[in-house]
Order: structure tokens, then sequence, then C-alpha cells
């Protein structure tokens, strides 16, 4: 056996792929449009990790999607959890769960799709601003 993807639906493709893209830092491994099904299939992965993917599902028929917190979350292990709470917040990103520990965050998607950050290795030495940080809404 061995683990392919994560599919998660989106609402708006350009926001995803902003979110998903820019802010977290994933590449696009490769992207289907299937007009006869009305859909387009986009698979992003961490870079140099393109073995586990994010499949983003985008419906050209709208559709309001619920229960998202039914699915869980998706986690990423991190280089520098700082430095990439920083640069989500930088995109515009609510940091749900601050890392004040120096080891892990929670974000939310533009979908409310929770996504789990993890520190590589040890925790970083808690910081400011992140220990006067509050939890903002869920994760």
């Amino acid at each position: 056996m061995k683990y392919l993807h994560t599919m998660v639906r989106v609402t708006n493709l350009e926001q995803s792929l902003a979110f998903y893209g820019q802010a977290l830092g994933l590449v696009v491994v490769r992207k289907n449009e299937y007009p006869k099904g009305r859909f387009t299939l986009v698979y992003l992965a961490a870079p140099g990790e393109e073995q586990a993917q994010v499949e983003l599902t985008y419906n050209w028929d709208p559709e309001t999607y619920t229960g998202g917190r039914n699915f869980g979350h998706i986690a990423f292990a991190v280089e520098n959890i700082y430095a990439t709470c920083t640069r989500l917040m930088d995109h515009g990103v609510t940091i749900a769960r601050p890392p004040r520990d120096g080891h892990m965050a929670f974000v939310r998607s533009p979908d409310a799709i929770s996504i789990e950050l993890l520190q590589q290795g040890e925790p970083l030495a808690p910081a400011e601003p992140w220990i006067s940080m509050p939890n903002v809404g869920s994760w």
C-alpha cells in the first residue's frame, strides 16, 4: 500500500491556489480539467515531497459544502514554524492556534479545512509575538 493524496473540495480555485501555493508554499504537481464532468483537479505537494499530495477538487457548478470539521486536518512539517506563520500572516491568513510552544500551529484554508503545522525536529524556543497571541476561532 502507498499513500497517494488527500482530496479537498474547494469553492474558489483561485483563492485556494493562493492559499495552498503562495501562502502555504506547496507547488502544483499537475492540473487536469474535465469539461464533460465539469470539474478541475489540481494536485499539489511540498517541494521535494511529490509522493504525498493534496488534491484540490473544484466543481464548476456552485455547491455548498458542509461538514468540513468532520474531515479533520492536513498536517505538514515545516523547517521554521515562526517563519511559516509569518509568511501565512503576510498573505492575510489568520493563525487560529498560534505556535506558542514553538512546535504546533493551526490555520484554516479558504474552505475552512484545518491545516496543522508542526516544527521539524525539536520545538523552537517560545518567542513573541507568538507567546501572547490568543487562539482565534476553531481549528
